[in-house]
This record gives C-alpha cells, sequence and structure tokens, in this order.
C-alpha cells in the first residue's frame, strides 16, 4: 500500500532533533524523500541515517535558515538532489532566553525574531518560487501555542510564532489558486531538548507546571506532531489552506 506522501520531496528544516527529526521520520516511512536541513550538522546527519537504516531515502544539508544565502543554497541543493520540491516543513526555531518584556535584550529578541520569523519568511520566500515552476506544493510552518495565546516570561517566542501564523495565513491567501497550500503546526507542550532546556533555564517552566498547563495531564511527543504534519502534507488535507492547526493535549481549549 502506498504511503500518504509517496514519491513526494520534502525538505526539513530543524530536521535534526526533536519535532524535526520526528517528521523527517515520518515522512519517510509514508514514502517522501526527506531532505534535512539543520544547523546541527551531527543532528542532522543522524536523522539521515536513521531514515537509511530503515530503508528510506533522505540527504542532508547544513544551513541557518536566518542566513539568506544559506537557505537559496538548501532549496538549490534539494532541486539539485532530487529534482523537485513538492513539500517543505519549515520547522527550525529556538526558544531563547526566556524573559518577560522588558528584561528581553535586544539580542535575545533580535535572534529569536532572526531564526523562528524571518527563517521561517525566508524559507517560503525561496520554496515558493520553486512550487509555481512545478505547478504547485504544500508548506507547513512550525509555529506554537504561543502563536495562539500569550506566555509570561517568554516574550519574544511569542510575538515569533503569533508572526509565524500571520504569515503563513498571508501566503495561503496569496497562493490558493497557484496550488500551493500553506498551514502550520502549533504544538502544546512537547518533549523535545528545547522544552528540556526551558526547564532547566527557568523556574516558572517545570515539569509540574507544564505537565499542569495539558489538560490530557502530560507532554506531547514528537511523534504526535509528526502525524499532524504528514497529513497536512498529503493530498488527504487537500482542502485545507490557511489553517494553524493546534496539536496540543486541549491547552488553547481551556
Amino acid at each position: 500500500m502506498a504511503g500518504l506522501v509517496q514519491g513526494k520531496i520534502v525538505l526539513v528544516t530543524g530536521g535534526g532533533s526533536g519535532i524535526g527529526r520526528a517528521t523527517a521520520l515520518a515522512l519517510a516511512r509514508e514514502g517522501a524523500k526527506v531532505m534535512v536541513a539543520d544547523y546541527v550538522a551531527d543532528g542532522g546527519e543522524r536523522t539521515v541515517k536513521m531514515i537509511k537504516e530503515k530503508g528510506g531515502d533522505a540527504a542532508f544539508i547544513h544551513a541557518d535558515v536566518a542566513v539568506p544565502n544559506q537557505v537559496e543554497m538548501m532549496i538549490k541543493k534539494t532541486v539539485e538532489t532530487y529534482g523537485r520540491l513538492d513539500c517543505a516543513h519549515n520547522n527550525a526555531g529556538i526558544e531563547g532566553k526566556p524573559t518577560d518584556t522588558v528584561a528581553c535584550t535586544e539580542e535575545n529578541f533580535d535572534r529569536i525574531i532572526a531564526i523562528n520569523l524571518k527563517g521561517v519568511w525566508l524559507c517560503m520566500k525561496h520554496e515558493i518560487p520553486q512550487m509555481l515552476k512545478q505547478g504547485g506544493g504544500v508548506i507547513v510552518n512550525t509555529a506554537s501555542v504561543a502563536g495562539l495565546a500569550g506566555f509570561a516570561g517568554l516574550s519574544a517566542y511569542t510575538a515569533s510564532k503569533h508572526g509565524v501564523i500571520g504569515l503563513t495565513r498571508t501566503a495561503a491567501i496569496e497562493f490558493a489558486r497557484k496550488n500551493i497550500r500553506v498551514n502550520c503546526v502549533c504544538p502544546g507542550v512537547i518533549h523535545t531538548p528545547m522544552v528540556e532546556r526551558l526547564m532547566d533555564s527557568s523556574p516558572d517552566y517545570g515539569k509540574t507546571e507544564l505537565e499542569e498547563g495539558e489538560p490530557i495531564g502530560r507532554m506531547g511527543k514528537p511523534e504526535e506532531i509528526a502525524e499532524g504534519v504528514v497529513w497536512l502534507c498529503s493530498d488527504a488535507s487537500s482542502f485545507v489552506t490557511g489553517h494553524p492547526l493546534a496539536i496540543d493535549g486541549g491547552w488553547v481549549a481551556r
């Protein structure tokens, strides 16, 4: 039986760990050929190895999504390697230093925005022209429940993720009649290296506090977000565009 994304060429940024790695593995399982991009080479190469060990097809490219020429090269390399770009999961992101609005430094704010928000814009800026050449494609950005609600102590991160949802909705409207769908996933508290760093760095976001904030009573798994991304990349979601899909254990329903 063919997989949900059988034969598709998919780019995953931030594919070296957490949600990105889980998504790359899930896409490969469902028949996609995956270009894994990450700023940390060891993690990205490890993801590629994991895919190949399971019989999948994947390649790695080192890229910083905040650097325009590296993003442009990332798209070019994907097309050179696989011939096209059918789907992209623009997932790379950082949490930065948890601080409130006043305590947040310009350096911290600028770095978070550059990767989380400008990085998504740069990826779409170069992905969409390639998809237009091909006659269509699918983009799934990673936002957050912090894009749907405010989070004290995460001012810059929250601003960046609200921005991702805005970019997603706008691009979806702009290219809806060009056969390009653009959606985003909004993960809740997911057990990833990023959340582990957050728990270590901020007393306001301990394991107990984060789990109690989830109506479902636990953190999510990266694989649970990956399944949503696979669905959004597949033809099963062909009438869905401009949508921020909350996969959050009920966080924003409170």
